[in-house]
């Protein structure tokens, strides 16, 4: 299974990333070297949101979806409204 998920950062952005292991891939954007560069500088990070998939395709065409909304949109997403 693949993850796709967004992050909220300490300054309040939003970073979404595609994983296989979400508990891991959050406790690297938390505390490890090889979080992601922009959430090294904003941490601490919380989960607000993720979605399974089965391929990786799949979750790789969703990630960059969901990396084109707004921030409004994004915001939208994570509180239920599927958009």
């Amino acid at each position: 299974m693949y993850h796709v998920y967004i992050l909220r950062c300490c300054d309040d952005t939003l970073y979404t990333g595609i994983t296989t292991d979400l508990v891991r891939r959050v406790a690297e954007h938390n505390t490890s070297p090889v979080g992601a560069k922009y959430t090294r500088a904003r941490r601490p990070v919380t989960l607000v949101y993720s979605r399974r998939f089965r391929t990786r395709s799949n979750a790789l065409r969703e990630e960059a979806r969901v990396k084109r909304l707004s921030r409004a949109e994004k915001l939208s997403l994570i509180q239920g409204d599927p958009r």
